[in-house]
């Protein structure tokens, strides 16, 4: 068994040379391949706007509870906006951290049948985000936008580069984010890229209590393609679960983002890229709050990943047999990959884990998995 202890620090820089590009396509390989997290340094997003990010993220929690009430989520249909402390449960325990999704420029969806609303409810998933407004904390909506525009772009530069390490075709995973319509638009260079919304969030995880649990957000897979971290405070937390089921400490290190693979990008992979368990434990009692801003890169709606078909060469694939057998992990959720489209698996995790969104925009759906009513708690299993 291929097991780590750390998470590898990949520098972004080596690409720039074609003399040391092989070395880093190389780590990316290994990472994708027995660890599915990294470190990246020294990536293409301006430090500045980083740095105007971090600097943000305890401005925005330390709004008046008026001002982020107003934008609670239960108002959007897309699943943005603010949520208390204590609204869900990870493994059956509450996760004890304040948040706002927010989500890339996107138009709401305008079904031009209503068939489509039924059996499409997930074209509804995509739409405008809630913002605060200017004079409630002025910049924060130009500077937030500005770096989820430049943390997308790496997201599709990083694309085409595990493309790259696992010996795929140059665009092999272009599939992933077009419409597989058969009268979808197309270019000269094929179908078009399908109309595309990444979410992203700014957490805050407050210091626990003396006596009080350590769940900051309990063990999951990301639902995501990939997943760019920023760890915005030097606080320790972030803990990821190897193959032999230890948890492995992931502490901030400036100047980097964590990326980690989804699990859609696990499921499109046949698991040759692994998803990884991760969780976050709260800050201790005593501390001040720990801050972070995940980006998910999300893939086309309508595209089932477990109908998509990979060509690998024999020499990746046994690297996966080389790698062994995972122990059993504490996460189980976003299983339906396989089955479903991802916009569907996607709306599922987001009506479990805020029923109270769910029960009033998606009626039909809040029926069936809330048979008994409203509960107390979102959970996405």
């Amino acid at each position: 068994m291929s097991n780590f202890s750390s998470i590898p620090i990949l520098d972004y820089a080596l690409l720039s040379s074609p003399a040391t590009r092989p070395a880093f396509i190389a780590q990316l390989r290994h990472a994708l391949i027995n660890v599915g997290f990294l470190y990246l340094a020294h990536a293409p997003v301006a430090p500045a706007d980083v740095a105007a990010v971090a600097a943000y993220a305890p401005r925005l929690f330390a709004l008046p509870q008026a001002d982020k009430d107003a934008l609670r989520m239960a108002r959007s249909p897309h699943f943005f906006g603010y949520s208390r402390v204590g609204a869900e449960l990870t493994k059956g325990r509450t996760d004890q951290r304040e948040q706002f999704d927010f989500g890339t420029p996107c138009a709401a969806a305008v079904p031009t049948d209503a068939r489509d609303v039924e059996e499409k409810p997930y074209l509804r998933l995509w739409g405008p985000a809630q913002w605060p407004a200017e004079d409630v904390l002025p910049g924060f909506r130009a500077v937030f936008e500005r770096y989820l525009a430049q943390v997308e772009a790496l997201s599709f530069e990083f694309v085409d580069l595990l493309a790259e390490a696992l010996g795929l075709a140059p665009g092999a995973l272009a599939q992933c984010f077009h419409d597989p319509a058969p009268d979808s638009a197309r270019t000269e260079d094929g179908p078009a890229r399908a109309r595309l919304q990444h979410r992203a969030k700014v957490v805050k995880y407050p210091p626990r209590a003396p006596g009080e649990g350590d769940q900051g957000v309990g063990p999951h897979f990301d639902g995501s393609f990939l997943t760019f971290l920023l760890q915005a405070s030097p606080h320790a937390g972030l803990q990821v679960q190897n193959l032999s089921g230890a948890w492995i400490d992931a502490p901030p290190i400036p100047g980097t983002f964590v990326v980690n693979i989804g699990k859609a990008l696990e499921t499109v992979t046949q698991g040759l890229a692994r998803a990884t368990s991760h969780r976050v434990l709260s800050p201790p009692p005593g501390s001040t709050p720990r801050y972070s801003v995940p980006f998910f890169q999300n893939i086309a709606q309508d595209v089932c990943v477990g109908d998509v078909r990979l060509e690998f060469p024999e020499e990746i694939l046994k690297l996966k047999d080389e790698r062994g057998a995972l122990a059993a992990t504490d996460s189980v959720n976003y299983a339906e990959y396989n089955e479903l489209p991802s916009g569907l698996v996607n709306l599922i995790g987001r009506v479990k884990s805020h029923p109270d969104v769910a029960e009033r925009h998606y009626p039909d759906l809040f029926k069936q998995f809330f048979p008994d009513g409203m509960p107390l708690q979102g959970s996405a299993y």
